[in-house]
């Protein structure tokens, strides 16, 4: 079954109970999140539902779900949610604290047909967060319910000066959960296609030949990403050294995928 990318689900959730659920989290519950080489800054969580075998409880894990103790000491979670018909094998509050990054990578557990689905619940959703989907910008607002297929590549910005926090929950495939996400896309806002600054020096290279033979001239990796950034910055264009590693590498996995047959 082919899926799209991403759908906002024409369910509704309990938002003011949700909020009501996570001002009761105490600040100590936070935890790291477990990839630290995806993130810069405050990525951290909550796990309400969690595999018994995970390696902490906000890692993935194959074992039957465990509902963890803010979940059991709080009914307000399933109340919330109650109206979802949802087989829930994972659960977790997921907040991005000012000026943290996510940067992009892929969850290739949420591949294949058998993989779980991933919900998006948007608690906390300040204007100056930009989720990146495969290049588009997911209009996510608060209290709203969204498919995205994180097997593709995504990444995460919040510009904003406070957090962003999420309830996400990985799903069993279900008959429901698929009409759910079928039904929603016809009212599924489009997303955002601004162009980023990294893709606007990219055009900048195009048509400015010196610029573009002053980067190909440089053969270490290194010097190659500091001198963009600096070159990118002097014309008012500001990006992360990870955006463009990850330019990078989505460039050499095109150019390997036009030889395979």
């Amino acid at each position: 079954m082919s899926r799209p990318a991403f759908s906002r689900l024409p369910v509704t959730v309990d938002l003011p109970l949700l909020l009501q659920a996570l001002a009761a989290i105490e600040n100590d519950a936070w935890r790291g999140h477990f990839n630290t080489a995806y993130f810069a800054g405050d990525w951290s969580g909550v796990a309400l539902i969690s595999a018994a075998d995970a390696l902490t409880e906000l890692s993935p894990g194959t074992a039957e779900p465990v509902q963890r103790a803010p979940w059991l000491n709080d009914p307000r979670w399933q109340q919330a949610l109650q109206d979802l018909p949802l087989e829930i094998a994972s659960a977790r509050l997921l907040r991005l604290g000012p000026g943290g990054q996510i940067h992009e990578h892929r969850d290739y557990d949420l591949d294949g047909p058998d993989a779980d689905l991933r919900l998006h619940i948007p608690l906390l959703s300040p204007p100056a967060v930009d989720f990146w989907l495969d290049g588009l910008r997911m209009p996510m607002s608060a209290g709203e319910c969204w498919f995205l297929d994180l097997a593709r590549p995504h990444r995460v910005d919040n510009r904003d000066s406070t957090a962003r926090i999420h309830l996400v929950l990985d799903c069993r495939p279900g008959a429901w959960l698929e009409q759910m996400i079928a039904e929603g896309l016809p009212s599924t806002p489009q997303p955002d296609t601004e162009d980023s600054a990294l893709q606007r020096f990219q055009r900048l290279l195009v048509t400015d030949p010196a610029l573009s033979a002053t980067l190909q001239a440089l053969r270490d990796p290194e010097a190659f990403i500091s001198q963009t950034l600096a070159l990118a910055a002097e014309r008012g264009l500001s990006f992360s050294r990870e955006e463009l590693h990850a330019a990078m590498r989505n460039g050499r996995r095109s150019w390997n995928e036009q030889w395979r047959v």
